[in-house]
């Protein structure tokens, strides 16, 4: 069932703070662009995506693979991204959708599973789509699935950071209540705060803890990536370990409704999955592959040079 934080245990944890040192949260979430709303949450994850594909497209053409590639493989990996992590989170909130008075078929209604644009989205759904739509296309175009996954990872811990600043925009997914400095105001009325929260009450920003993690991933997986041993998926391990260290951190002190299974938020459970599937991923691959992975093509998929 759902854990939530009580109200006495929020009055207990809220105590004076002086206010002008916290982060303030942004006063609007979208815009306005003629007909269409325009959410910052969505441009967050556009930059983010737009990030991921220019690094990757970097790294993958100093491999040998042809310039621009990547958005061959983008055009498949980033929607079936989408789609998996819609459906993940779905899945892990189901009693939002479904059960007496909800709406979860028509799409011309609030609170349906279609409505996307509503927000509920999950990383680690995206991960399984992702992955799933790159090794198709890596399949089709004759690359190796590792090639492309180790010169993707530190484009996409970067475009996850970026992502985070969507959750800031709309003062969600904010951790329990705080006295330290750098306390996030979260505008009162706001449906996430736990009913009894004392007023003036600031919380961890743990949008702020997760963009500050993974862009220091981001610089660790870069300077890992000289070295010739983090190949052959291995700097995707190291990713997938890194990412889910803090998450499960991250995820601990989150103040949003979530299930628990065994004591331990859905989340937790897949960060800590995301930490074992790298230990797993370095050790098979450290094992199976000690050689350099000289090119980034299949065997006998090797493009050919052309003719004179």
């Amino acid at each position: 069932m759902p854990a939530v934080p009580t109200s006495a245990t929020l009055a207990d944890t809220a105590l004076p703070h002086d206010i002008s040192a916290a982060i303030p949260s942004p006063s609007i979430s979208s815009f306005q662009l003629g007909p269409l709303t325009i959410h910052f949450y969505a441009l967050c994850i556009l930059v983010g995506i737009i990030i991921a594909i220019v690094l990757t497209n970097r790294r993958l053409t100093a491999r040998g693979v042809e310039d621009w590639q990547v958005l061959d493989i983008a055009t498949l990996a980033v929607p079936m991204a989408i789609v998996f992590a819609r459906i993940y989170h779905v899945i892990t909130h189901y009693t939002d959708y479904f059960g007496p008075g909800r709406n979860p078929w028509n799409p011309f209604e609030p609170g349906s599973v279609w409505a996307i644009w509503e927000g509920g989205i999950a990383i680690f759904g995206s991960l399984i789509g992702g992955t799933l739509g790159a090794w198709i296309m890596c399949r089709r175009l004759g690359l190796k699935l590792t090639t492309l996954l180790d010169a993707l990872a530190p484009g996409l811990i970067l475009a996850q950071a970026c992502g985070r600043f969507g959750n800031w925009f709309n003062q969600e997914l904010f951790g329990l209540p705080t006295t330290l400095p750098w306390g996030l105001e979260i505008d009162p009325g706001n449906p996430a705060i736990p009913l009894g929260t004392p007023p003036g009450t600031l919380f961890h920003p743990t949008f702020l803890y997760e963009v500050i993690w993974n862009s220091l991933g981001a610089l660790v997986l870069l300077y890992l990536s000289r070295h010739i041993f983090f190949q052959w998926g291995r700097l995707f391990a190291v990713y997938l370990m890194w990412y889910g260290a803090g998450r499960i951190v991250w995820e601990s002190i989150r103040l949003d409704p979530s299930f628990v299974i065994l004591g331990l938020r859905t989340n937790v459970w897949g960060a800590i999955g995301a930490v074992a599937l790298g230990v797993a991923i370095m050790l098979v691959q450290w094992k199976r592959h000690p050689e350099p992975e000289e090119s980034p093509f299949i065997k006998g998929r090797e493009p050919q040079p052309a003719e004179s």
